[in-house]
Parts: C-alpha cells; structure tokens; sequence
C-alpha cells in the first residue's frame, strides 16, 4: 500500500555540494549514499551534487508499515525533494535499484528530469519473456537467488557481513539485523516485482545507461532490449563490477555530462 500524502517519509539527504546544474544520486538497496563516493569529486565542481539516502537504509527513516514497493520509494523521494527546491531540471543517477526508482521519477516527471543515468541496473522480466534459452536461465536463477536470500536469514547475514569486509568502498553493502526488513521487502517488492521495462519505454528524456562487464547481477537479455529503445545510451566498461569503482566512476561523471 502507498503512503498517503501526510503519512510519507522524510528522506535524509546526506550530501548537497557543488554548484552548477544539479544532479540528484540514488544508491540501490542495502547501501547507502557512499555508493558515489568515486563520483562526487569527478562532478561536483560542475554540478551541486545531492544524495538521498533510499527509504530504510543509510541514516533515513524505517517506517513499520512500508512494503518498500518502487511507488512508497518513490514518493518518499519525491517528498523530499520538495524541501530542497530545485529550480531547475536535474540529471537523475540511480543505482541499482536506485536505478529502478530513478526510472519511474523520470516517468513521473518527465519536465523536471533533463537525463536519466542509469548505472547497473537490474533491469529484469519473467523469465518466459525472454526468448534466448542462456538468457531466461540467468534470469530464473537471480529470481530463485533472491527468495532463498530473503527466506534464510541468517545465511544472508552472515555472507553480507563476510562481502562487506571485502568491498573497496566501506558499508557499500549494509544487510544488517536494523536493515533486513527494508531489504528483504524491497527485494521482493521492488527488484523481483518491477516495471522498469515499461517504465523506460514512456520516458521522454535520454538516458545513459552504464554497466560494467563483469556486473554480477546484469541480465542480457534485457540489456539488449533497453540497448534498442529509442533515447537511450549504452556505456559498457570492461574491467568492472556492480559497485561504482573508480573506473565506472569516470564513466558516469561522462554520462552525467
């Protein structure tokens, strides 16, 4: 169920520097806003940078009754950004499943949002959707991956807290006992169930898409046909992975612009 208008979340904003066109950042699940800590600098003599927190995770608020579907993300975003008063249209960067939010924002607001960057995104569809064998099999395999991650928790947990001491950027990933509820509701409700491909097809501004070849979480089938969709960009770096390393950073501060 949606907020009501009275009912939804503040988001707190963790970083607005830099002057110039804004540019409004979303991190994806589990994590928090360090996810662009490779890209501010590149940006931000150019650009007043803003990064929101997602609802549920870095310093934002867990409400008990959010389901964490792309619409209660997306109004708590849009609820916030009220407070900053742009003036001006801005570059809307998701990742992840920043990226899936991003994507209906752009959709919603099609003259405020100038250019939608979306970097990793895990774009996905039914399996059967898909008409490659490899394809719907790497699909039918992150979707079972999901549910056996939500249903046992402490197997999650545990292998969270191991990646983490291995990401270069600290608390990139933040699956913890205070965050589970968020993750595991917006994994279900926000990754496994979206409408990102739809979403994508009705917006007018261009978009960026960027990815790394080694994206553990990428399905190509579906970056193909977002490849073939009219407006849109596609930035493939080799060498890199789901998280925005320095070298996907460069890469996104390009698309930025």
């Amino acid at each position: 169920m949606a907020f009501t208008r009275d009912r939804t979340p503040l988001l707190h904003v963790a970083l607005d520097e830099g002057e110039g066109a804004p540019v409004v950042m979303l991190h994806g699940i589990a994590s928090s806003s360090v996810t662009f800590q490779n890209v501010v600098p590149l940006v931000s003599p150019h650009h007043r940078c803003i990064a929101i927190d997602l609802l549920g995770f870095g310093e934002s608020p867990i409400p008990p009754d959010a389901e964490y579907t792309i619409a209660e993300h997306t109004a708590a975003i849009e609820r916030t950004l009220k407070t900053i008063h742009l003036h001006e249209p801005f570059t809307l960067v998701g990742h992840s499943m920043g990226a899936l939010i991003a994507a209906r924002l752009a959709l919603r607001f099609p003259k405020q949002v100038s250019k939608l960057v979306l970097v990793s995104p895990p774009i996905y569809v039914k399996p059967e959707e898909l008409s490659n064998l490899l394809d719907r099999g790497v699909m039918d395999f992150y979707l079972r991956a999901y549910k056996y991650l939500r249903a046992n928790e402490a197997f999650t947990l545990r292998s969270a807290e191991f990646v983490e001491h291995l990401l270069p950027i600290p608390k990139a990933m933040d699956i913890n006992e205070r965050t589970w509820t968020p993750f595991v509701k917006s994994l279900e409700h926000s990754i496994e169930s979206q409408t990102t491909i739809s979403d994508l097809a009705s917006v007018t501004a261009p978009i960026e898409m960027v990815y790394g070849s080694m994206d553990q979480f990428r399905s190509d089938g579906v970056l193909r046909i977002v490849e073939r969709m009219s407006g849109v960009t596609t930035h493939r770096v080799l060498g890199s992975d789901h998280l925005i390393g320095k070298r996907l950073a460069r890469v996104v501060a390009t698309a930025i612009g």
